[in-house]
């Protein structure tokens, strides 16, 4: 089902490319949900193929033991962008102004999005631009955590649970036909394993949906 029009209000309705007009050289989460990330795109992505990592910044999480085409990267600053070395190439491109990638059909073998799908507004645009860029077999790979620049984020975000907010990122890969049913990654906590089991609690939470391109 497509997003209701108040639920795609943002509570700072101002230009999305003022907000990030300077940079942030910060990670949005702790180093358990990077690590489980790298492992994630590390046990997903093939050497040699063409990787779009959408609305990224300086640091792009993939695994430094894989060699890759192409990294295409995408995002509102710059300066970040410019500082990130796993990118080949980059834009820069409002998606809640001009969902339309400018990029060919079928050119991508997969497409990432790190703790940034809570700000867009047409993510059914989106998602169908996801699909016509993935070539037959390719992945798409959305993660986030419960961390957000709250006054950016949508309001079906803003207001929603971790749990529906897992169902909102299913719904957007649903809502396009030809993707595979979407799979859900879900680990309450980042923290080892070892630190998990003394009982001790804390991390940011790790959800990951992922589908494929199917036709």
């Amino acid at each position: 089902m497509p997003l209701r029009p108040d639920q795609r209000i943002k509570l700072d309705d101002t230009d999305d490319k003022l907000f990030y007009d300077y940079p942030r050289f910060v990670t949005h989460v702790d180093e358990g949900f990077i690590q489980q990330l790298t492992d994630l795109y590390r046990d997903r992505l093939k050497p040699n193929t063409r990787i779009l990592d959408m609305m990224s910044s300086w640091v792009s999480h993939l695994p430094k033991d894989i060699s890759f085409a192409h990294v295409e990267g995408h995002g509102l600053n710059a300066e970040e962008l410019a500082r990130n070395p796993q990118l080949n190439h980059y834009f820069v491109q409002n998606l809640n102004e001009n969902p339309q990638l400018p990029l060919l059909d079928q050119d991508f073998d997969a497409v990432l999005n790190c703790v940034s799908v809570q700000y867009l507004q047409y993510p059914e645009a989106v998602f169908s631009e996801i699909h016509r860029i993935l070539k037959p077999g390719g992945v798409a790979i959305f993660s986030f955590s419960n961390r957000m620049f709250f006054q950016k984020a949508i309001q079906a975000w803003r207001e929603g649970t971790e749990a529906s907010r897992v169902e909102l990122v299913k719904g957007y890969f649903s809502a396009v036909p030809g993707f595979t049913s979407p799979e859900v990654i879900a680990r309450v906590s980042t923290l080892p394993n070892l630190l998990q089991w003394m009982g001790v609690t804390g991390g940011d939470p790790f959800y990951a949906v992922i589908a494929y391109r199917s036709n």
